[in-house]
């Protein structure tokens, strides 16, 4: 459903190849051990994947939202906290390439496999409210500005190389002049404030951050001052929104997958005949296979939309994730009750994506949010 060309095939059956043995076999052992999947990331690494939105000019495969989705949702089938991982990798690469003059190295570090990013955009004071920081950044006098920040929910954190942070502006007057910078790890002042032991994507490390007193260059800022949100619903939000849906559906199509394996596996002895004989189950497996393709056709209908944008954009865009999102919570609320038992129990992994599933529903913006920020778009009013 995503119709990729034959370039594009190429590379997303490369990733599921490289998925099917590198990363799913890891899977569950990140998930026991709240785990970050650093051979997962490797591996990808390793096949030039982390390069895979970064332009060819800087050595990488320079493909778009339409490749970066189907090969999110094929790393998400087999371990959704790597997939989560690798998308807030490459929404940090978006943000280096909309300023190639100050990242150029990055870009091609990041193509090479040695360089991992993530986003540090939501507060502890403003919570999910990603686009409003209440931190500010202050000028030193010196052509450096000093950053401190209490983040929350960085993925990657502690494990990225480079964090591209947001902050206000100094002397910006309102919650939404903000400015970009880029921060790296092993800068003085930039701390793992906790640690991450969630209910799903438990190897996603998305732990809280704090920077204090941080000391950046001008030439760390990746957005002129005060036109962070430019950068955030310009360049983040799109990769964001449709790399979360992939996430999903990704989720959604491993439990049709894992439910199918379990009915035409397992037996009713006395019946002689398997559970895919009781036509219950059926309905449920159907169930399942239909909100699963109907949010990938919707994830697809997203990604026409932004290669060919018009009035319905901003809307299909607002719409990504939540509809997909929630389509993954049905599918493995779905396969827990066909799968009964065996999937209480933990067998074929569906106990955990029925945990990873939630877990979207809830990162900013949370589903409730696009909600209202769809809403008000519905009825003429400004979004942020």
């Amino acid at each position: 459903m995503y119709r990729l060309n034959n370039e594009q095939e190429q590379v997303v059956a490369g990733a599921g190849a490289v998925a099917d043995a590198k990363i799913k076999p890891l899977a569950e052992k990140v998930d026991q051990n709240a785990a970050f999947p650093s051979q997962s990331i490797s591996a990808l690494a390793d096949h030039g994947l982390l390069g895979l939105t970064v332009p060819t000019a800087y050595g990488g495969l320079g493909h778009g939202l339409r490749t970066l989705a189907a090969t999110v949702d094929a790393v998400a089938q087999r371990c959704p906290s790597t997939a989560m991982v690798y998308l807030m990798h490459l929404c940090g690469v978006a943000c280096y390439a909309a300023a190639p003059a100050k990242t150029e190295k990055l870009l091609r570090d990041a193509a090479a496999g040695r360089h991992l990013s993530t986003l540090a955009f939501s507060e502890k004071g403003s919570r999910s409210h990603f686009w409003a920081p209440v931190s500010r950044a202050k000028d030193d006098g010196a052509g450096a500005v000093r950053l401190s920040a209490s983040k929350s929910f960085v993925t990657s954190a502690g494990h990225a190389d480079g964090y591209v942070v947001s902050t206000l502006a100094p002397g910006g007057r309102t919650p939404v002049e903000s400015t970009i910078y880029l921060v790296m790890r092993d800068e003085a002042g930039l701390t793992v404030a906790g640690t991450w032991r969630g209910l799903g994507m438990r190897g996603n490390a998305s732990a809280p951050m704090t920077l204090e007193n941080v000391r950046v260059g001008a030439d760390r800022a990746l957005t002129d001052p005060g036109k962070g949100l430019d950068m955030m619903l310009g360049i983040v939000l799109p990769a964001f929104q449709v790399g979360t849906a992939a996430v999903a559906v990704g989720i959604a199509e491993a439990a049709v997958q894992a439910t199918t394996a379990h009915m035409t596996h397992a037996r009713l002895e006395h019946m002689d005949s398997s559970l895919s004989d009781l036509p219950t189950l059926r309905a449920q497996l159907a169930r399942m296979r239909i909100e699963t393709d109907r949010a990938r056709a919707h994830l697809g209908a997203v990604l026409d939309s932004l290669e060919t944008p018009g009035p319905a954009t901003q809307l299909m865009v607002l719409e990504a994730k939540a509809a997909a999102t929630e389509a993954a919570v049905t599918v493995t609320d779905l396969a827990m009750r066909t799968c009964g038992g065996a999937a209480f129990g933990g067998a074929h992994g569906i106990e955990r994506m029925f945990r990873d599933a939630r877990a979207p529903i809830v990162m900013a913006p949370t589903s409730d949010q696009a909600y209202d920020f769809i809403g008000r778009a519905l009825c003429g009013m400004e979004v942020f």
